[in-house]
């Protein structure tokens, strides 16, 4: 039965009710979206670009870090499934930290202890907030001053993954610089914004966010001798959970030293700071989709999603533990996404169709081997262009999170450090700067009013 079809305007879309979630199921509670459903299977490739970092950090073989990634694309489907109207991704920002953390620890049963201690402290502390309610609250109590140097630090840990001595630039240097440029240009370029609403061709360029440069890598990289072409393969994946399971968690090698949590803590806060721009973020952009479609009432809990994401990332920590972590929001596509849905109920009935549809899609591209076979030789091209990408966005707001000049100072120095000793080392500096200069007025800082006149420029310039 279609009940998606009995919603009446400025409503919700049905669902059913289980305790703080609102279950909704395709083509029952909300009408399959085809076009973000074929979308999704070229756009899978992006999840596969998790795939280097699990051979390099944890030295997974291909088949058991794509169990990993399988895994987490059934987990994404929870977001839209359970009342989270989101095209979940990556804990993206934070990756270069969690990366430089593990790399503390001996590759091996260290290692992947020390990640399991990670992101399943990260998921309790996200699944603690959710259920009392404090989700909304906690980041507050941070200062701006070490907000800013914390998300600014991020970015610039990303930047430096890239282009550090035997970092990916030097593997593919010709081929990271041209679809890097390309990739700039399309999402943070004037021009090409000014082309997209001038023409259909480069309006549907857009929308598709950075798939198009993941192909032109596959063409570019063999064409300078960085990468052999695809060797394309027909069937489905053969994903090793046998040896993911016995090697790389709990059920194999056994559950990590309570130090290890302890050790963890740091990071973790800084991690979920950045996380929680994150949500953040899903909720402006959701509040300006809800704004412009009154047929359709769309609930966002920050409370829910915390539930969720904690709940992936606990699950991972056990079944699977992912470098990436589970974050509740992917940028690039949510925004295409509810471009789509802000055209009309013709366009798409309700967001949940259009986010589900995706990562519906994404999921089926997972298991087919021509996809997976057509970019693999390219993931660590790919894994360059999204850590470039968010070092820009993430380095963007957290300027934008100071607010004055001492702040931004401060930040600075936050950034600077977190970038080269993690985020332990950081947080201590911060606490420590924030104290000498702001005194009694630690958590308040100040704001500048001319500094603050002028983000708000560059914000409308932006």
């Amino acid at each position: 039965m279609h009940v998606w079809k009995n919603r009446a305007h400025g409503e919700e879309s049905p669902y059913i009710p289980l305790g703080p979630f609102k279950l909704r199921l395709p083509f029952v509670h909300y009408k399959f979206e085809w076009p973000d459903y074929v979308q999704g299977l070229l756009m899978c490739a992006v999840d596969l670009a998790a795939i280097p970092l699990m051979i390099e950090l944890l030295g997974m073989p291909f088949e058991v870090a794509l169990a990993v990634v399988l895994l987490n694309g059934v987990l994404y489907l929870t977001h839209h499934l359970f009342g989270d109207p989101v095209v979940p991704g990556w804990i993206t920002p934070a990756i270069p930290l969690i990366m430089a953390y593990v790399s503390t620890f001996p590759e091996g049963v260290d290692r992947v202890h020390a990640l399991v201690a990670f992101q399943l402290t990260l998921g309790l502390l996200s699944i603690l907030l959710g259920v009392t309610g404090l989700a909304g609250k906690v980041v507050s109590f941070v200062p701006p001053a070490i907000k800013s140097g914390i998300i600014l630090g991020a970015g610039l840990a990303a930047v430096i993954s890239v282009f550090e001595v035997g970092g990916r630039f030097e593997q593919f240097p010709w081929t990271i610089s041209i679809a890097v440029g390309i990739a700039f240009y399309i999402i943070f370029s004037k021009h090409f914004n000014q082309l997209k609403n001038s023409s259909s061709m480069w309006g549907f360029i857009g929308k598709l966010g950075i798939f198009p440069i993941i192909i032109l890598a596959v063409i570019v990289g063999p064409l300078f001798g960085e990468a052999p072409w695809p060797n394309i393969e027909w069937g489905l994946i053969n994903p090793d959970f046998g040896t993911l399971w016995s090697e790389y968690t709990v059920f194999g090698v056994g559950f990590p030293s309570l130090m290890l949590f302890l050790q963890a803590i740091p990071t973790v806060l800084a991690a979920y700071i950045v996380l929680f721009g994150d949500v953040l973020q899903s909720k402006a952009l959701i509040s300006e989709a809800d704004e412009v479609r009154g047929d359709e009432k769309i609930d966002y809990n920050e409370n829910r999603a915390h539930l969720i994401f904690g709940g992936r990332n606990s699950i991972m920590s056990i079944l699977g533990p992912d470098i990436t972590m589970a974050g509740p929001l992917w940028a690039a596509m949510q925004v295409v996404v509810i471009e789509r849905f802000k055209e009309g109920k013709k366009a798409m009935h309700s967001l949940f169709g259009g986010s589900g549809s995706f990562r519906w899609g994404t999921n089926t591209g997972l298991l087919l081997m021509p996809i997976v076979s057509l970019v693999q030789p390219i993931l660590g091209i790919a894994l360059a262009l999204t850590l470039l990408i968010q070092g820009y966005v993430s380095v963007r707001v957290g300027i934008l999170e100071a607010r004055s000049h001492r702040d931004l100072g401060i930040a600075g120095i936050i950034g600077a450090v977190l970038a080269t000793k993690g985020a332990t080392w950081a947080f201590a500096v911060g606490v420590l700067l924030t104290l000498l200069i702001y005194g009694k007025r630690f958590f308040k800082g100040e704001n500048d009013e001319i500094f603050t006149k002028d983000m708000k420029e560059d914000k409308r310039i932006s």
